[in-house]
């Protein structure tokens, strides 16, 4: 199982990766100016990154970038193959694991309000749930779910989840439904990765059970708590936690991606699909505005106390091989290559690929959207806030 069908669910945003240079047979779109006139000559390095980063498994990408002259909205190649119609540049797209840093947000607006600590452990509020093959719910606090310090087994590393989701099988159960406690129960037949708190590993799991412990401790459903608690107050319009949906509003475009190593493997047509899959950890819909309207509105202090916010953008290590990468309570700090520091978070589920970061005060953003696995979102967000 190839590293990009494991990471579906769950790949954040990184900035220091190769640059993929890739071209499509497909006009690009220019930038359109949300202000006065000029702004998108300031992306150009932008929209340079946007088509040469389109390729045959990434065919089109959509962009917002906002900063102190205004916002600015691009997009470039093909969004429907089909059709041969270009990529949108207001598209709504599926998240994946940017979902991760609203769950937290929703967690951690508890946290202040005093109904649970971050130093809880996940079996008060989930008893039972984390047994098994070494885990113990008891010995894991709810930060470690958080920030992926946890040790608990990744649901998506499990051999026939990724039989089922990540192959050509998907195909015949695309429109499944899965719960968290189903997916829960799969993990849980492995032994963690690591003991708690003694190393770093990306673990879609975590966010699952984030997700049950918000419905514990509120007695509503997660997707119910951030519509109340963050979408409503902001008037993100084009956001939501769709649970089983498998439809995509609109606009949008269509989504592609392989479900198979094969040489001669096709690109699939994967708009549609049951949500459920990814769930907490990943199952949200949104535009590129919405997205920077959430990170800016986040970093500003507009959703979190002080105190809250700084616990979330605490971070740790990911690892020796990732040393500009540091993550934090569903937040993750990234070193551009002009080495400016950036939050945000990245998400990939089937036939999209997305990123959304901005600078610490919010006062640069870019969210962006591939709609296939291979596009190069770290050369997109080094053009865009490093100009190359």
């Amino acid at each position: 199982m190839s590293a990009r069908r494991r990471g579906l669910i769950g790949v954040a945003a990184a900035v220091a990766m190769t640059v993929t240079a890739g071209a499509f047979a497909a006009p690009a779109l220019a930038g359109t100016p949300g202000g006065g006139g000029g702004h998108g000559d300031r992306h150009r390095a932008t929209q340079k990154a946007m088509e040469a980063a389109v390729n045959e498994n990434a065919p089109g990408v959509t962009v917002q970038a906002k900063d102190k002259h205004g916002v600015w909205n691009s997009a470039a190649g093909i969004g429907d193959l089909e059709r041969q119609s270009p990529r949108g540049a207001h598209d709504h797209y599926r998240v994946g694991s940017i979902t991760k840093t609203f769950v937290s947000t929703v967690v951690l607006q508890l946290v202040a309000e005093g109904e649970l600590s971050l130093n809880d452990k996940v079996g008060r509020w989930l008893p039972g749930v984390v047994e098994g093959h070494g885990h113990d719910g008891d010995a894991i606090t709810v930060r470690q779910i958080l920030n992926h310090t946890s040790g608990v087994f990744d649901v998506t590393a499990d051999p026939g989840f990724q039989d089922k989701v990540f192959s050509e099988k998907f195909l015949a159960h695309r429109y499944d439904t899965w719960t968290s406690e189903q997916q829960v129960a799969i993990a849980m037949r492995h032994e963690p990765d690591f003991a708690p708190g003694t190393d770093w590993n990306y673990s879609n799991t975590n966010y699952l059970l984030a997700g049950m412990i918000i419905e514990k401790v509120t007695g509503e459903t997660y997707a119910d708590e951030i519509r109340r608690r963050i979408i409503e107050p902001l008037g993100l319009s084009a956001t939501s936690v769709p649970r089983t949906d498998p439809s995509m509003p609109k606009p949008s475009s269509r989504a592609y991606t392989k479900l198979s190593d094969a040489p001669d493997a096709k690109n699939h047509d994967v708009t549609e699909f049951n949500p459920s899959v990814g769930g907490a950890a990943g199952g949200m819909i949104s535009d590129s505005a919405d997205l920077n309207r959430f990170y800016t509105a986040l970093l500003r202090g507009k959703l979190l106390p002080k105190k809250q916010l700084a616990q979330m953008k605490t971070t740790v290590a990911k690892g020796e091989d990732n040393p500009d990468e540091r993550y934090g309570l569903g937040l993750e700090s990234v070193k551009t290559s002009c080495d400016t520091v950036v939050w945000g978070h990245g998400g990939d589920i089937h036939g999209s690929s997305s990123m959304a970061l901005a600078t610490e005060n919010g006062g640069h953003a870019i969210a962006a959207n591939f709609n296939g696995p291979d596009g190069d979102r770290t050369a997109v967000a080094n053009a865009e806030f490093c100009g190359k």
